[in-house]
């Protein structure tokens, strides 16, 4: 099938599908600070939407008009609603599905995301089902649900559907995020890919930060088609530009800390790095223009949740995982994001920027 996959450059940048994150307003922030080449939203449940509509997936899908390409993340284990979701993505005007096989929230794993690794069977009739729909079908998984050695049996089954893509983050469900990805096994898959399926492309996911580092991992390994950055984007909002400014440039000599990056549900202290380890560049002062363009981009961020708000009915309490984004890494980030934390609406938080006190 022919499709916008073909025409990326590569190595291609994705962001990573995140709960509560990758909605329509954190994407158009991100690509306003430096678009990545793919946009993914956030996981949605396609037994949900069959069973309880669009209150099911509580705003996942909304998107504008003018995002392209967009991929939706589809999870679930039952083939006949993966089938009718599929469609009903298609209808909405998404240039692809992508399948989710990797997540390993226990809310995820009793119908889909990670337990599809121990349901291979399963795994191929959702991808047949999805494929129905018309729209080139990728899919993201993890090495294996226990063991990093699980990799070879299960990505064979994946590679042998003839995908469009075929995303791995470089961990075990069991690993979560806990250790460092396993990029020693990167040339493997690579080999197992030409062997299996030489027209899927591939892209690796865990621990990257930015398009700089991506770059890097490409280089290093040749074979490699795309880089998908999750967490990197809470370090650093502008790792997708290539003007590669900021803190992206100072993070080139940095090594993360097991944990530090993801790409799966987890809580909110885990999401904004409150738990995370601290790179040694990370805790350096920003120049004063850096700063500058964060406040704005916090100040976008602020005006586009206020639009979006009527559709997403997200309470503002939402936003503050995110005030750690912008607000750190300069004289006074700490105090002046305590105060952020204390405040109630868009309005108050404005205020707070403009005079540093409620």
């Amino acid at each position: 099938m022919s499709s916008f996959w073909n025409d990326l450059p590569q190595p291609f940048f994705v962001l990573a599908p995140m709960e509560a994150v990758t909605d329509v307003v954190f994407r158009q922030v991100v690509r306003r600070a430096g678009a990545p080449d793919i946009f993914f939203t956030e996981f949605a449940n396609a037994t949900g939407w069959v069973h309880a509509g669009d209150k099911a997936i509580a705003g996942r899908l909304i998107k504008t008009d003018d995002e392209h390409p967009l991929v939706a993340q589809i999870w679930g284990g039952e083939p006949g609603d993966m089938e009718q979701f599929a469609r009903h993505c298609r209808e909405l005007g998404f240039d692809g599905i992508d399948i989710n096989m990797g997540c390993p929230a226990k809310s995820a794993i009793k119908s889909g995301g990670a337990a599809l690794i121990r349901r291979p069977d399963v795994a191929v009739a959702a991808i047949r089902a999805a494929k129905t729909a018309g729209l080139p079908v990728s899919v993201k998984t993890r090495l294996g649900y226990t063991y990093a050695d699980e990799w070879r049996d299960w990505l064979r089954v994946l590679l042998e559907q003839d995908i469009v893509n075929l995303t791995i983050h470089l961990r075990t469900k069991r690993e979560m995020s806990k250790v460092p990805a396993h990029y020693e096994l990167i040339d493997e898959i690579v080999a197992l890919r030409d062997e299996v399926a030489p027209q899927t492309l591939l892209t690796i996911n865990g621990d990257i930060r930015d398009r700089a580092h991506g770059l890097e991992l490409a280089a290093q390994h040749p074979g490699i088609n795309g880089i998908m950055i999750g967490r990197g984007v809470f370090h650093d909002p502008f790792c997708f530009s290539k003007s590669a400014s900021g803190i992206a440039e100072k993070n080139l000599g940095a090594k993360p800390g097991p944990g530090l990056f993801f790409s799966d549900t987890r809580t909110d202290r885990e999401l904004t790095g409150l738990d995370a380890p601290v790179t040694a560049s990370s805790t350096e002062d920003m120049s004063t223009p850096h700063r500058a363009e964060l406040l704005e981009l916090l100040r976008y961020h602020l005006d586009l949740f206020d639009e979006y708000q009527p559709v997403l009915e997200r309470p503002f309490e939402t936003l503050k995982r995110f005030f750690k984004i912008y607000i750190r890494d300069f004289d006074g980030a700490k105090e002046l994001r305590d105060q952020l934390m204390h405040t109630r609406t868009t309005d108050e938080a404005r205020h707070v920027l403009r005079s540093g006190r409620l």
